[in-house]
């Protein structure tokens, strides 16, 4: 059983792209997810908890370390979100930032993805035993694992702003998994950039009519 985790175990192979069985079951789960949360849906935590479970596997596998650590921060506010959601008064409920909370995010996201970018670019001589290959794109790796966390955080606690974060993610992931040769996970991130725009829609909407 424990072979079908590993990325040369091949599910099928679609226009001469070989899919693992652990990327297939990580985009189809973490698809499910994200449009569970542009419903929004309470389902989205359960099969969140598959996907993260796939990727951290697989990015250890493609030396895509920030993002496998992010996993792991993931399950942890997967499980604070599906907490949060769980309470009646939130349930069908939108929230926004203020501006000052909004520059603080921004700040944050920029020093934080510098300093994670430092360190990621060095963390194979720190722990060769663990690391074996240098980071890969550690910069945007660091943002798209930074922005990650603010955006999780933000969904967790339904803040509309988690959507644009999430959008921005998408598109650096796009670029760097296209790179890395992931290209199902690639495609799935042009899938949730989608989703994303309607989730944005969707939570707008629902933001308006009950402050209406």
């Amino acid at each position: 059983m424990i072979e079908y985790l590993s990325i040369e175990r091949i599910a099928l192979t679609i226009w001469e792209y070989d899919i693992s069985y652990i990327e297939l079951i990580g985009t189809i789960f973490g698809m499910l997810s994200v449009y569970y949360a542009a419903k929004p849906d309470i389902k989205t935590w359960p099969t969140a908890i598959i996907n993260q479970f796939a990727f951290f596997v697989l990015f250890f596998q493609v030396q895509l370390y920030a993002d496998m650590f992010l996993q792991v921060y993931f399950f942890i506010a997967t499980c604070y979100g599906w907490y949060f959601w769980r309470r009646r008064e939130v349930e069908s409920r939108v929230f926004v930032l203020n501006h000052q909370q909004r520059a603080t995010y921004a700040l944050v996201l920029v020093l934080a993805t510098l300093t994670v970018g430092y360190l990621l670019q060095d963390i194979h001589t720190w722990f060769p035993g663990i690391f074996t290959l240098p980071a890969a794109y550690p910069f945007a790796d660091a943002f798209t694992t930074v922005a990650s966390i603010m955006a999780m955080v933000l969904m967790a606690r339904k803040r509309i702003e988690n959507w644009i974060l999430w959008m921005a993610v998408d598109v650096v992931a796009v670029i760097v998994y296209f790179l890395k040769d992931i290209r199902l996970i690639a495609v799935e991130f042009i899938i949730f950039f989608i989703i994303c725009v309607f989730g944005f829609v969707r939570w707008r909407q629902q933001l308006t009519h009950t402050n209406s």
